[in-house]
């Protein structure tokens, strides 16, 4: 069985603004988080809470930037949200996130790799739920930048 996550997406959208919107704090609370602490070099921090009162759970405090081309290529690692956090957020190396960048006729082509899951019932149902919640979140994604005009996004 195929242990990734693969989303695809086209947006209507240039190229540079398209690698922001995954890499500056202010637009990623805007579509995918309540908050984010985002330092697009390798070793920074790609830190994202969905719980502002309690920033420990159901967020991505401590991981980090692990590969970084501007407009390229944006790598990071990923921990569960509460319902999977004794089970991602334990384990060593975490789950990763790989977003590349195309230039497409209509904007930017985007491909988003998760992996690193492992092999078991509660790996496959983790797996499972964030497929499912990246799909959420490139609708999402697509929404807000629908409603973003470009000169509005990035002045």
């Amino acid at each position: 069985m195929d242990k990734i996550i693969h989303q695809s997406e086209v947006l209507d959208y240039p190229l540079e603004l398209s690698f922001r919107l995954f890499t500056e704090s202010e637009h990623l609370a805007n579509w995918l988080t309540n908050a984010a602490e985002i330092e697009p070099v390798v070793g920074g921090k790609y830190e994202l809470f969905w719980n502002t009162a309690n920033r420990e759970i159901d967020s991505t405090i401590g991981c980090k930037v692990l590969a970084v081309e501007e407009n390229k290529l944006l790598c990071f690692e990923w921990k569960g949200s509460q319902k999977f956090a004794a089970l991602m957020n334990e384990t060593r190396p975490f789950t990763h996130v790989t977003i590349f960048f195309m230039p497409h006729e209509r904007g930017t082509e985007i491909h988003l790799l998760h992996n690193g899951w492992r092999d078991s019932v509660e790996w496959d149902e983790a797996r499972e739920w964030f497929a499912m919640a990246w799909n959420m979140s490139f609708a999402s994604l697509k929404k807000y930048i629908a409603n973003q005009p470009i000169e509005k996004c990035c002045e």
